[in-house]
């Protein structure tokens, strides 16, 4: 794991929950930003790796969405929805004087990104979907709403590895014991008596499947992206985008630039050295004026 250093930001909600991000504040205030989005169940710490990658050039924001790692869990698990999310990044956004960024989306971040791009094109550079897209397998969203919030407890931590081999060994079969190990931690904390728990509301879940089972059509809203430079990267293997939605966003979008990782499903974690080679050539070509 890179060790750069960053600094906690703690914000409050419109509605009063405390949040929380972490900060690399990178060569100085006046680098650009980049906002790295995590998915569903994860939290801030799967940008590890390529946050500090990045913090050479970039000022890196990665918050923990509400109800995940050191954010506040809602009390209502209806508030766990995009519009809620975004409407938290805003004020992230505003309270680190923040007026125009690219971001970094993984999964459910992704499609926050494309919401923000889509509601104020003009504070964002560009957008970075790793494995999402404006349409979602439904074969991958009933594998997720089937364990979110509803993985068993473990007692130690090599109970918690593998529990997440069995849940993302597929998409993930090339990891080494290590890379388990760290992953595993990112997603789990321990409580008072040093047992590894799940870093993610249960109601995170129960919120997913309160939804219908048919997804949204997000079409219209990726069209809003014409003027949004976009690098979209998808797992070989995803079970969340398919081959089929990954070629129609090309044609959808002539200047979509894409990239495809080998041995992942969903979803690459970003520290794959392709990843990393067309993130930083897609995020160096973006202006950044506000």
């Amino acid at each position: 794991m890179n060790t750069a250093s960053y600094r906690d930001v703690h914000w409050t909600s419109a509605d009063g929950l405390a949040l929380y991000a972490r900060v690399y504040d990178g060569p100085g205030a006046a680098a650009p930003a980049v906002l790295c989005l995590h998915g569903l169940t994860r939290n801030c710490r799967d940008y590890e790796d390529l946050a500090p990658h990045l913090a050479r050039r970039y000022r890196v924001v990665c918050p923990d969405l509400r109800g995940r790692g050191r954010s506040a869990r809602d009390p209502d698990f209806k508030h766990y929805q995009p519009a809620t999310y975004v409407a938290d990044l805003a004020g992230l956004l505003q309270v680190l004087g923040l007026r125009r960024v690219a971001i970094v989306g993984t999964s459910l971040g992704g499609l926050l990104a494309m919401a923000m791009a889509g509601l104020t094109p003009a504070a964002v550079a560009g957008i970075v979907l790793n494995d999402v897209g404006p349409e979602i397998d439904p074969a991958g969203a009933e594998r997720i709403r089937g364990y979110a919030g509803r993985l068993p407890p473990v007692t130690s931590w090599d109970e918690a590895i593998k529990q997440q081999r069995m849940v993302f060994g597929s998409a993930l079969p090339n990891l080494s014991d290590e890379r388990w190990a760290a992953f595993t931690r990112r997603g789990y904390r321990a409580d008072a008596d040093g047992r590894p728990v799940l870093d993610a509301d249960p109601g995170i879940g129960e919120a997913l499947r309160a939804q219908p089972s048919q997804t949204a059509d997000l079409w219209p809203l990726y069209a809003t992206l014409t003027g949004v430079p976009t690098l979209a990267i998808r797992g070989e293997t995803s079970d969340i985008l398919s081959a089929a939605t990954f070629e129609r966003m090309q044609r959808e979008k002539p200047d979509l630039e894409r990239l495809t990782v080998p041995n992942r499903g969903h979803v690459p974690l970003l520290d794959e050295p392709e990843c990393l080679a067309a993130i930083d050539r897609f995020l160096a070509r973006l202006n950044y004026a506000a």
